[in-house]
């Protein structure tokens, strides 16, 4: 596949077609349109995709409600776009162009997107952490079209081949999947940890699916909501912990034999849970935050520092991280498609898409955008 970071200027200055298509444009604070706009051609080391389903995420929701956050207020380094942008990052679909010097994928093939979009020359690329490029931005936030759109125009590398059994719904779970699969690879789990998860969303769920694959002993949740606390359950947490109920990390205690979580990851977000968590840390345990903070929490690091707990993030994921994604997807070790609470056309993404999530929340997990309706 061609490195996405050569491509960025020629994809600046690809001709559009002349044909109008329906996109999903962020135009700011809770002001989602349904655009027409034109078509983009696809160029040389370049690839046209169909997109079939999005997931909508949690940062659509940050974005849609405050925005812009990731979305560029000024032109991104990169990609040269400002808003309004087409949405979706979480998506996957068909081929239907591939342009000159592309030949690891031809039209017709099915496909999972990439999103993250690097400059591959920054401190972090040139040490080979990629995913955390100093100049980082996403298709369907800074950029180069959006998965909410009937085409999309992009650099070959962001292209991923899904194998047959991989259904299209599912491949709009690969993004959120890596991500919780690389938190707990670059953590210091190990088989028979007990883990405390907080937070029972889609990447919560993805983070217990992964440490059941990977021979958890007690993966503990900490979740308000009641479809997600089934959720948890069906997808293999040992204990659902509500903190309207109980000491959070008083229980996780007890559920450990006075011990502790060994890791804690905290797919929440919020200051309240993870101040309360903190004691649930075993000594010399670990947290790992997967969260996108709106704003900075307060902690109270005497306490991390007195125990030695170690406070680390994780970053989006590397590639090896997507590509076992993929095939852990392929393989049945992880099965998103019971996460799907319901489908909505481009027209309903608003009404029945963010507006939804942000209004009933108690309802739903995960909502699909077909595309191709």
């Amino acid at each position: 596949m061609l490195n996405t970071s050569t491509q960025s200027v020629e994809l600046r200055t690809t001709l559009l077609s002349g044909r109008m298509m329906k996109s999903v444009r962020f135009h700011g604070p809770r002001d989602v349109r349904i655009d027409e706009v034109e078509e983009p051609i696809c160029g040389k080391g370049q690839v046209k995709m169909r997109p079939a389903y999005v997931g909508i995420c949690g940062t659509d929701l940050h974005e849609y409600i405050s925005g812009p956050v990731l979305i560029p207020k000024q032109p991104h380094h990169i990609t040269g776009s400002t808003y309004p942008v087409t949405m979706g990052h979480e998506f996957g679909g068909i081929i239907e162009e591939v342009g000159e010097d592309v030949i690891n994928l031809v039209p017709g093939q099915r496909a999972v997107v990439r999103p993250t979009i690097v400059d591959g020359t920054c401190t972090a690329c040139n040490q080979g952490y990629s995913h955390c490029c100093e100049d980082i931005g996403f298709i369907g936030l800074s950029g180069y079209g959006g998965g909410m759109s009937k085409k999309i125009v992009a650099p070959a590398g962001h292209f991923y081949p899904i194998p047959e059994n991989v259904s299209l719904e599912a491949a709009a779970f690969i993004e959120p999947f890596a991500v919780a699969w690389h938190a707990v690879n670059i953590s210091p789990f190990k088989p028979g940890d007990s883990v405390l998860v907080l937070g029972g969303g889609p990447i919560g769920l993805g983070v217990v699916q992964v440490l059941k694959l990977h021979s958890a002993k007690n993966i503990m949740v900490s979740e308000l909501l009641e479809n997600r606390k089934k959720y948890c359950l069906d997808y293999g947490a040992t204990h659902i912990l509500d903190p309207r109920e109980v000491n959070v990390a008083q229980k996780a205690r007890e559920l450990t034999d006075g011990i502790g979580a060994d890791v804690i990851f905290d797919a929440a977000g919020v200051e309240k849970a993870i101040v309360g968590a903190i004691p649930a840390c075993r000594t010399q345990g670990t947290i790992v935050n997967i969260a996108v903070w709106e704003k900075s929490p307060s902690l109270p690091v005497n306490q991390l520092m007195y125990n030695e707990v170690r406070y680390m993030g994780a970053a989006l994921f590397d590639e090896p991280s997507f590509v076992d994604t993929i095939r852990a997807v392929s393989d049945g070790q992880l099965k998103p498609e019971a996460m799907i609470t319901s489908h909505v056309s481009l027209d309903e993404v608003v009404d029945k898409g963010f507006k939804a999530l942000l209004e009933h929340r108690d309802q739903h997990c995960k909502i699909l955008v077909d595309v191709q309706s």
